[in-house]
């Protein structure tokens, strides 16, 4: 299961360098400025659709109602899903492509008028990887329920791999429609690459028969978590419009900040997928022992992340972008997103802690309302402190989020949250205090930060020591 596991974490840990390095060729080849900006905007639609897509929202519900068909059931169950998901998937391409003009102004209302009918038309491209996305993520469930995950998992990396590749040879010679087909390219590979198992599995060409009970069925499921996605999805959305009135580039530079703080979020949802599975096995007092030692062990993985990140944020920029004009903004960014990501993990697991419990309302509500603080939020601090007023948001959304799960679990006296706090915000203040000090060279200042971070990941370990059980 570990050797599964970790092969998992690796492949999606590709598939997000593989996303990190096409923005880091959109940003190098085209500037960070209004074309980036507006590719970006086009492309937010189709990239909503495959995170929800990939966060589980289809393959959680029907994971269980392929589990709940016999052998000789499965394939016209199979056929059923593709035929409608598919026909949904058209739908939705032919939505976004009659419609790009005024989606594109939903998105980037504050983009300048001269590049809106080119952000429509790229649009209108990428619309049609939509039903292979749909189809993969479908296609995914009966390989997760056969313990076939790395097949499933490897769809990141593929789907992102013809636009790196197609970046990397033209360059700025790309224009806005070659990169959106590319794209396509890549959605479709990484359904076709599906397939062949499909066809093994009884997917042939007599199944794919219209069953409107199969689809109401599935439709039932999928309607609870579609609603937490798409408040997800909604925010980025809100975060988007105020970025696109921000000026040129802080489309790109806040996309770019995300993408870099994720990737060190691999290796806490991993954490937290298995700690999950213990206290889903345990009550009361064990699962609260065992959520100390979690939040512990959170601490341990993300503190010296975001401290690394915090203290490198000028030299990953530099070394990155040495011919870019405008991504000086970049290094505060990711220093706002290195404090969300310590609290993100706290968060996470605190919802874990309710799940495990099979209680998915409460989390579901806190973060409701920690939603709406940060929408409400994200165009009062965007109009104050521009692209740091939207990372501030960030930060706010997590807290309040954080806060209702320890208040409504009436958790606030059992979990030592003041050394949690000391262990986590300590070494980021540091951090903060000895930044102008750091030194100015980009290799220097990159090599500091990490003996820095490894410092505070072994100082963190001799203090914390997750791995033993958490006194009561």
């Amino acid at each position: 299961m570990l050797g599964a596991a970790g092969l998992l974490t690796a492949v999606t840990l590709l598939g997000l360098v593989a996303g990190l390095a096409r923005e880091w060729l959109l940003v190098d080849a085209w500037g960070a400025g209004a074309r980036t900006d507006g590719f970006l905007v086009a492309l937010f639609l189709p990239e909503a659709v495959r995170t929800m897509l990939a966060g589980g929202v289809l393959s959680s519900a029907a994971l269980a109602l392929w589990q709940a068909r016999t052998a000789p059931q499965r394939p016209g169950w199979l056929g059923a899903t593709t035929l409608g998901l598919g026909g949904l998937g058209v739908g939705l391409a032919t939505a976004c492509t009659v419609g790009a003009g005024p989606l594109t102004h939903l998105v980037g209302p504050g983009l300048p008028d001269a590049d809106r009918a080119t952000v429509a038309q790229a649009l209108s491209l990428l619309a049609w990887g939509l039903p292979a996305l749909v189809l993969q993520a479908l296609w995914s469930v009966p390989l997760q329920a056969a313990g076939r995950f790395l097949l499933a998992g490897v769809g990141s990396l593929v789907y992102n791999l013809p636009a790196v590749l197609w970046m990397a040879w033209r360059r700025d010679q790309a224009t806005e429609s070659e990169l959106a087909l590319a794209f396509v390219v890549g959605a479709w590979a990484s359904a076709l690459l599906l397939l062949p198992a499909m066809l093994r599995t009884g997917l042939q060409p007599g199944v794919l028969r219209w069953d409107a009970g199969v689809l109401r069925e599935l439709g039932h499921r999928v309607g609870p978590l579609l609603g937490g996605a798409l408040g997800g999805q909604g925010l980025m959305l809100l975060e988007r419009m105020v970025a696109s009135w921000l000026g040129e580039g802080a489309v790109t530079l806040l996309n770019l900040a995300r993408k870099l703080a994720n990737l060190p979020l691999v290796a806490l949802m991993s954490v937290n997928q298995v700690l999950l599975g213990l206290m889903s096995r345990q009550a009361g007092t064990d699962r609260l022992r065992l959520l100390r030692q979690g939040l512990a062990l959170n601490t341990l993985i993300s503190t010296p992340a975001a401290v690394g990140l915090l203290l490198s944020a000028q030299a990953i920029v530099a070394l990155l972008f040495p011919r870019v004009q405008g991504t000086a903004l970049l290094a505060p960014l990711l220093g706002w997103y290195a404090v969300a990501l310590v609290l993100a993990g706290w968060t996470t697991l605190l919802a874990r802690y309710n799940h495990a419990a099979g209680d998915t309302r409460l989390p579901f509500v806190c973060e409701t309302a920690a939603n709406l603080a940060q929408a409400i939020a994200l165009p009062l601090l965007g109009w104050f402190a521009g692209a740091q007023g939207i990372a501030a948001a960030v930060l706010l959304g997590v807290l309040v989020n954080g806060g209702l799960l320890l208040h409504f679990n009436r958790l606030w006296h059992h979990l030592h949250l003041s050394r949690l706090a000391l262990a986590g915000g300590l070494p980021l203040l540091l951090g903060a205090a000895v930044l102008p000090w750091w030194p100015p060279l980009p290799g220097w200042r990159l090599a500091a930060s990490t003996v820095a971070g490894l410092a505070c990941l072994l100082l963190l370990a001799a203090w914390l020591r997750p791995w033993r059980a958490a006194p009561g």
